[in-house]
């Protein structure tokens, strides 16, 4: 079958997310797919001019060798707000263009202005319109006074829609209050490469490469970091109180909004050895990360209102990999996982310290971490990709 991807983030410079690993593991499988993207991060990356010219990039791979996916950049504005609305017209126009040119099946939205206009398309034209809706993304658009207008447009398309796909039980009570149906709404879970993250994977190099101990304990998080992530507020906790945990390191893979903030502290702390700040990694080499890890972390914002429905994948590939994972009692997470299943609840960053000193102190360590990846075992992207393959036949 053909896919039509439309989304509003990057699809080649960003980490991979849920879309990628799907969509090229469809594209392995003889599906043919094109996907509509915005480089969100334009502004950090501009290199002149007032018009960002449309791009085709053919043949992209992120993560399974010879996915060959066409990317199709349309052209906007590049003055903040005007952005927005000629992304508007632009992507409208670009999958016009799609469904003459490349006739799809399906057409899967991802974003919000863009998957507004296709699922509109989607429906003049007599095609399945798929909302996959894996994150509540009105609440990230950075200016704020935008955000209602995007609820708006996300409560549209979402009645637009011929299917919901959602990835927890959160996002699927979220899109039903936002008029979803039930019975066209359906959970995917996230998935994993077990084959990839798999605990016996040796993160020695790793350790050595930036100068960890074998006896020192690794605090690891990787991915975006927000200023509602928690890790300032974690880097600030360990350098009041380094001498209390002197063999404890915090090693961050990934950049972000807090990054350079996270770096002041570490150097205001003298913390060079205890705060490893790698910046972003090439995804190959995230499992031999984690396997550098004891301890994975998300200590977002316990009232941080973007992830009270979310459970970011990397969850997934934490417990797989058999660390022990601790996270802020989140909505999302803690009804997707519930209690005991390899994840220890905090309430606030500043208790992460504490919470490991507890885990190696009582000798639960193993077991807690052992649970967590039997826990997440039936999520193999290979079975989750069956899933959304049966999913878009029924469909059709």
């Amino acid at each position: 079958m053909k896919i039509l991807v439309v989304q509003e983030s990057d699809w080649i410079e960003r980490n991979p997310h849920q879309q990628h690993h799907l969509m090229e593991r469809m594209a392995i499988r003889g599906h043919e797919i094109r996907v509509i993207d915005y480089p969100i991060d334009w502004p950090n990356n501009d290199e002149g001019g007032l018009i960002y010219k449309r791009e085709v990039h053919k043949d992209i791979s992120k993560i399974k060798e010879n996915a060959n996916i066409e990317v199709i950049r349309p052209s906007f504005v590049k003055i903040k707000g005007l952005n927005y609305a000629t992304l508007f017209f632009s992507h409208k126009k670009e999958i016009e263009r799609q469904v003459e040119e490349f006739n799809p099946d399906i057409i899967l939205g991802l974003g919000i202005l863009n998957t507004y206009n296709a699922s509109k398309i989607a429906k003049k034209h007599n095609i399945p319109f798929v909302y996959y809706f894996i994150d509540v993304l009105h609440a990230l658009i950075p200016e704020k006074a935008f955000q209602g207008i995007g609820k708006w447009f996300t409560k549209k398309t979402i009645e637009n829609a011929d299917l919901v796909i959602t990835i927890n039980k959160k996002l699927s009570e979220f899109a039903i209050n936002m008029g979803s149906k039930e019975e066209s709404t359906i959970l995917i879970d996230a998935g994993i490469d077990l084959d990839s993250y798999d605990p016996d994977l040796d993160g020695s190099a790793i350790r050595r490469q930036y100068g960890i101990g074998e006896n020192d304990i690794v605090l690891f998080f990787m991915g975006w970091i927000y200023e509602f992530a928690g890790m300032t507020e974690l880097a600030l906790a360990l350098g009041k109180s380094r001498e209390k945990y002197p063999n404890y390191r915090i090693l961050v893979v990934g950049d972000g909004d807090a990054y350079d903030e996270m770096c002041c502290i570490r150097d205001e702390y003298g913390m060079e050895s205890q705060l490893i700040m790698t910046g972003k990694q090439p995804f190959a080499r995230i499992p031999e990360f984690l396997a550098a890890a004891d301890f994975c972390l998300l200590p977002a914002h316990i009232d941080e209102p973007i992830m009270q429905d979310i459970v970011p994948i990397k969850i997934y590939e934490y417990l797989a990999m058999g660390n022990v994972v601790i996270a802020t009692e989140l909505p999302g997470i803690s009804k997707e996982f519930g209690y005991g299943h390899g994840i220890e609840y905090i309430q606030e960053a500043s208790q992460v310290l504490e919470t490991v000193k507890r885990i190696l102190d009582e000798g639960k360590y193993d077991e807690i971490a052992g649970i967590g990846r039997e826990y997440v075992k039936g999520n193999d992207w290979e079975a989750i990709t069956d899933k959304f393959e049966k999913a878009m036949e029924d469909l059709l």
